[in-house]
């Protein structure tokens, strides 16, 4: 992916990671275009920062998908690079039923049909260009547990695989894939999470993001030196070790 020159959409960036890269991907000369299910907040971006375009997207409501769909592209015709953002983090207790079946169904609703959805609005548009990116988000959670958040895992382990396996689909098209891999980083994306000393500062991590970007336009995977830890463990050959320091220092972590 080139740092510079596309037409970005990015929905579920009305805060954390999302909106960071969102901002950052502005100043680099990018048109980005932010999604969010919340107005006010949308307003405020807006406002904040002229140039940035926004729209109302839900990313857990097909119907919703499809209509900013088709606002984006016929607003942004030039449009080549889709950023699937949006994401839910709960903690579970799946003990019992009613400790983990409705957070479960929202979050594969939200971090695996989401993208699979909104893969499917853009796809034709995307194969359309010279040269476009899909741009999917896992977690270094996709490669080693977190105890108390089961269906955050295993969502984020999907997409890392529906990103291996789109990639080899789209191989001799003009999409390529590209998985952004966070670490632990300091958002709002659990209660608390903003002021978790063991996550990565969220400026930091955006730096790194920017600088693999531009200096690895050709990469399939964004890591940054952070999430190496979790994502590697099982080649090391340390993985125990790995899911117990995970789940003894970062109770909260992404």
């Amino acid at each position: 992916m080139n740092i510079s020159g596309n037409t970005i959409f990015i929905p579920g960036a009305t805060s954390g990671i999302g909106l960071a890269l969102a901002l950052r991907l502005h100043d680099r000369g990018n048109t980005v275009i932010v999604g969010g299910r919340r107005e006010d907040r949308l307003a405020a971006i807006a406002t904040a920062h002229p140039g940035i375009h926004t729209i109302r997207i839900d990313t857990a409501d097909a119907r919703s998908i499809e209509a900013a769909a088709r606002t984006v592209l016929a607003e942004h015709p030039d449009l080549n690079v889709l950023i699937t953002m949006a994401g839910v983090m709960r903690a579970e207790d799946w003990t019992t039923p009613s400790g983990f079946l409705a957070t479960a169904e929202e979050t594969v609703t939200t971090n695996v049909l989401g993208p699979i959805r909104l893969i499917a609005a853009f796809i034709d548009h995307l194969g359309a260009q010279p040269d476009a990116t899909i741009m999917t988000v896992s977690s270094g959670l996709a490669f080693a547990p977190l105890r108390v958040t089961p269906t955050y895992n295993a969502s984020k382990a999907a997409i890392h695989m529906l990103s291996e396996s789109l990639r080899l689909q789209l191989e001799r098209s003009s999409v390529s894939v590209l998985e952004l891999e966070p670490p632990a980083v300091r958002t709002p994306l659990m209660p608390g999470h903003e002021e978790n000393e063991s996550a990565m500062p969220l400026d930091e991590f955006i730096d790194e993001v920017m600088m693999l970007i531009e200096s690895q336009p050709d990469a399939t995977e964004i890591q940054v030196e952070r999430v190496k830890f979790l994502r590697y463990g099982e080649a090391r050959g340390d993985y125990d070790q790995v899911v117990a320091t995970l789940n003894r220092s970062d109770p909260h972590g992404r």
